[in-house]
């Protein structure tokens, strides 16, 4: 059993759980947050195959994120939150699976779901068991406070990081979380994780920012690629979100819902070197 310690508290996000609570409920309530707190549903009521989130420090992102956390806690508890994220770092193989133990955070410890960790594995070419990617790949990391204060612990996590994040691998991920949903017969929820365009002027971020929407919205993954490499559009997470697009598509469920978008500017008021925030919703 490996235990991942939680890495950027005191950094992303407040490392006292009273105050990061607080932090949490702020992001809820800001004014370019939903407005309120979430509600957990009693009674489970899946509506999505997942959900795209941003992954900055809370006092910039956060806002942002708290559409898609707000959405998650109306349809219920799932047995298992997949979490898709870029590989920041540069360490590990192509596609970096967490494989068994927990994932600590002020709030509490988080269990790794191993069986469905296996599955995904059995069933990919690229990807793999590997710690090493996790350590200081803080994408994912940051979303487990939000699900903690909605739900407590009593979910598990399948944590991925993405380093070769092209349409191939993309697809094969998909497919791969597919079967070993289908196989256990498992309850998931998918969060892909990703920023948009990185330190530029306001008003440019939010144009490519746009390219970028109009393709997740349209559930087009391959059109999503092609944008990114023609406009020089600097997302970060260009495989997570083309991931949880072919796997909708693959489920026949193809439908892409814009929560909310903006930038570190609109939370600011620096707006001449900022990055780009979205949640959706992919049905």
């Amino acid at each position: 059993m490996v235990n991942r310690p939680a890495v950027f508290a005191g950094q992303f996000y407040e490392s006292d759980p009273e105050e990061l609570r607080s932090r949490i409920e702020w992001c809820f309530k800001h004014e370019l947050g939903p407005g309120r707190l979430p509600e957990p549903a009693r009674v489970r009521n899946k509506e999505a195959v997942g959900y795209i989130v941003p992954h900055a420090g809370y006092i910039y992102s956060g806002p942002v994120a708290a559409y898609a956390y707000l959405s998650i806690s109306l349809e219920g508890l799932p047995h298992t939150f997949i979490l898709i994220g870029p590989n920041h770092t540069g360490v590990g193989p192509a596609i970096s699976v967490f494989p068994e133990g927990f994932w600590e955070t002020p709030l509490g410890d988080v269990e790794i779901d191993s069986d469905l960790v296996a599955e995904i594995v059995k069933h990919s070419k690229f990807v793999k068991l590997d710690t090493s990617a996790h350590e200081r790949e803080h994408s994912l990391e940051v979303q487990l406070p939000f699900l903690q204060y909605i739900f407590g612990s009593t979910f598990k996590i399948v944590p991925i990081t993405m380093l070769y994040q092209t349409p191939e691998t993309a697809k094969d991920l998909a497919s791969a979380i597919r079967r070993a949903v289908e196989e256990l017969g498992r309850d998931a929820t998918v969060i892909s994780t990703t920023d948009l365009t990185h330190y530029e002027p306001h008003e440019l971020a939010l144009r490519k920012d746009e390219e970028v929407l109009k393709k997740v919205e349209a559930v087009d993954p391959e059109g999503l690629y092609s944008v990114v490499i023609e406009k020089d559009i600097s997302m970060c997470g260009v495989g997570p979100v083309m991931t949880i697009l072919y796997l909708s598509i693959q489920i026949g469920r193809r439908r892409s819902k814009l929560l909310k978008h903006a930038t570190s500017g609109d939370v600011t008021g620096e707006r001449s070197w900022v990055v780009g925030y979205a949640s959706l919703a992919v049905y």
